[in-house]
């Protein structure tokens, strides 16, 4: 920080600020006189001119001038003062629920008042209710303001008088000091305007505009402010990859009879998706730069056996692989996998996790540090400080969306020890649209494995309204009977897990009541982890005939033998979370049927999203019409932004804008590289280390 770059001065050095307000500023992200300038309105206020009493309606929210006639406390109902003010066209009350013995005498018969607020229905005609209100010298006093008066996002303790006195000081002290960063030809060339006027527009418009011109979509000043910000978090993602780039990572070499004899020993044929895969790691692995590879596949796909060829690369040139999933299931799964397809290689794999305790993990750690161990495969209990590498030389992250930032980071810089950056692969089954990608994305390569190995047959999916509960409930009774095995998934709205568990926990019972001679099991996000593994373990060795579950099954076993899925309240999810969920089955060579049972009346809406499901298993057409029904900020979803926050752009918004960021940030970056850094700093503030995974 330029302690000596006024915009970078603590707001505690303007004119009203304390320490306590300074601290509540902080709250919403405010601490220098920058962040303040572009804290920006949420909505606008007109106080520009005066409605008569007599023509207000219901639903408006107007400035007015009237007399106090009246004065009252009210002890009906909740304790309120009302005031009843006229202009001579009409009269209307004001309500107050907290108010003071001073307002009492404020308020009196007599007195002149300027109120703003929204106009509502009330006991004794139309009311407004605790209404910002002035009081004035004489009638005749003018209570208009020049310009809309702009409404910010506040915090607790905060009041719009103060927020807005603060940031009408700091533009007048500091605007002019704000350096605009995007290139003349470039603002030309969308029809933006500059950086100074796009701020002045928003912060204090020009009396020509209405409150609903500021807030549409096309306003350019918003657009152009929208626009550097999302640039910004491309370009903070691109400074990192060649920050990466930069680093020595150990070439891999294979000869070719190591590598026939892997493809050999494998139970299976890799389809042509998977060799175009294999090429580009490596191709990419060979080099003396990190690899940085995303790799996207469907559910099924067979992105794992890609990323064992790739720990292979690693073994051959003498380096180990550390492979992490998200949950101790997954691990366990790939620890089987990669056992098997490693069986005739003479390299220990091991396995770690939290559960693992005592000499165990102390071998485990050992063989890690002194190299005999070639692979370990675990959860995020590979990031403790604990776990230290001979010679990493490849980290394989599954499913990554599902790890903090910082995890990735830790388990990363392992590979310090040797002086070298590993190679990154990094497997999704989540398909990531186009857009999304290279703003998430943009530090990766992509590849795509689009092919499903051949003999899986298509999931029959059917869409079923919840009044032929019974027979599906039947259904379930017949399936069992040919020894095969089922899951029915509880979902309710994401927010409340708890609600979640309640329900899954209620049906349980209920088929247990209903299905007396089948084994039933109950999985979700509560139970401890331990528990959970138990349960999913008993139910892939077939121990249990009926897993009913919450959505926690999204990412995780694979069990050959449960060709049969009820998705309950298919509508509350996404597209792509429903495409996961259905991708727990079809894993055998039988056929597999999804049974999406919903609530009527659906809405149009939901009766479209549910037929694409039922209509296509290809997950990357499911993920774009995702994108197009919810948009991309419901589709990146929380779990997926990680830590993408944005102060102005709004992704179901501005994806218009998307389109031009990769060329515009390839042109800074050659042409304007002293614009970069500053970009960042200004949208992301100092961390732009996060982006480094």
């Amino acid at each position: 920080m330029d302690r000596n770059d006024p915009l970078d001065q603590s707001v505690a050095s303007l004119g009203g600020i304390g320490k306590q307000t300074a601290s509540k500023l902080e709250k919403l992200g405010i601490r220098n006189c920058q962040d303040l300038i572009f804290h920006l309105p949420h909505r606008y206020e007109d106080r520009t001119r005066t409605q008569a009493i007599g023509a207000l309606k219901p639903g408006m929210t107007a400035l007015i001038k009237g007399k106090v006639e009246l004065t009252d406390t009210l002890l009906r109902g909740r304790k309120s003062l009302i005031c009843r003010i006229g202009d001579g066209t009409g009269f209307i009350s004001l309500r107050f629920f907290h108010f003071s013995a001073a307002q009492l005498t404020q308020l009196s018969p007599g007195t002149y008042l300027s109120c703003f607020a929204e106009v509502r229905h009330g006991y004794a005609g139309l009311e407004m209710i605790h209404p910002d209100y002035k009081i004035l010298n004489n009638p005749e006093q003018t209570v208009t303001e020049d310009t809309l008066t702009p409404v910010y996002p506040l915090t607790e303790g905060l009041s719009q008088s103060l927020l807005r006195k603060a940031i009408k000081q700091t533009l007048n002290l500091h605007l002019k000091h704000l350096t605009d960063w995007l290139p003349e030809s470039l603002l030309q060339r969308f029809h933006y305007p500059t950086l100074i006027e796009a701020i002045n527009f928003l912060h204090a418009p020009s009396e020509q505009m209405t409150a609903e011109t500021l807030l549409q979509n096309d306003n350019p000043a918003r657009k152009r402010l929208a626009f550097e910000e999302l640039l910004s978090h491309h370009l903070s993602l691109r400074v990192v990859r060649e920050q990466a780039r930069a680093q020595p990572a150990p070439p891999f070499t294979i000869d070719e009879i190591t590598r026939r004899h892997f493809l050999k020993s494998l139970p299976f044929q890799l389809t042509g998706a998977q060799q175009r895969v294999i090429t580009e790691i490596e191709a990419d692995c060979s080099q003396q730069q990190p690899m940085l590879r995303l790799v996207q596949g469907d559910v099924g796909s067979g992105k794992t056996v890609v990323s064992a060829y790739a720990a292979l690369l690693a073994l051959a040139t003498g380096y180990q692989v550390a492979v992490m999933a998200p949950t101790e299931l997954l691990a366990e799964q790939h620890f089987r996998n990669f056992s098997a397809w490693f069986d005739s290689f003479q390299t220990q794999i091991i396995f770690l996790t939290g559960q693992i305790k005592g000499n165990t993990r102390k071998a485990a750690l050992e063989s890690l540090e002194d190299g005999s161990a070639g692979i370990v495969i675990g959860t995020h209990a590979l990031f403790q400080e604990s776990v230290t590498f001979k010679k990493l030389g490849l980290i394989v992250i599954d499913e990554q969306h599902r790890f903090g930032v910082h995890q990735r980071m830790a388990l990363r810089d392992k590979g310090r020890n040797a002086g070298i950056r590993p190679h990154q692969l990094v497997m999704t089954a989540t398909p990531i649209p186009r857009t999304l990608a290279m703003l998430q994305y943009s530090d990766l390569d992509i590849s795509i494995i689009d092919e499903l190995p051949p003999g899986r047959k298509p999931i029959v999916t059917s869409v079923i309204p919840s009044e032929r509960r019974e027979e599906v409930i039947a259904r379930i009774g017949h399936w069992v009977a040919q020894k095969r095995q089922a899951y029915w998934v509880c979902t309710l709205i994401e927010e409340s897990e708890a609600l979640q568990c309640e329900a899954a926990e209620k049906t349980a019972e209920l088929l247990t009541q209903v299905l007396p001679d089948i084994r039933i099991a109950l999985v979700h996000g509560r139970m401890k982890a331990a528990d959970k593994d138990a349960v999913m373990q008993d139910f892939k060795n077939h121990r249990i005939d009926l897993l009913v579950a919450t959505t926690v099954i999204e990412v995780g076993v694979d069990v050959p033998n449960a060709g049969l899925m009820i998705i309950e309240n298919p509508e509350r999810l996404g597209l792509s979370q429903l495409h996961q969920l259905r991708g727990r089955v079809g894993r055998g060579k039988d056929d597999s049927y999804c049974l999406l049972l919903y609530q009527s009346p659906l809405s149009d809406t939901a009766r479209h999203r549910l037929g694409i499901l039922r209509d296509t298993n290809d997950g990357f057409m499911i993920a774009e019409k995702d994108l197009e029904l919810r948009g991309p900020g419901e589709v990146m979803g929380t779990r997926q932004t990680g830590q993408m926050q944005f102060k102005i752009a709004d992704l179901d918004r501005d994806t218009d804008l998307l389109d031009n960021i990769p060329t515009i940030a390839e042109s800074l970056l050659h042409h304007s590289p002293d614009a970069v850094q500053p970009l960042i700093k200004r949208w992301l503030g100092e961390t732009v280390n996060y982006a480094e995974v």
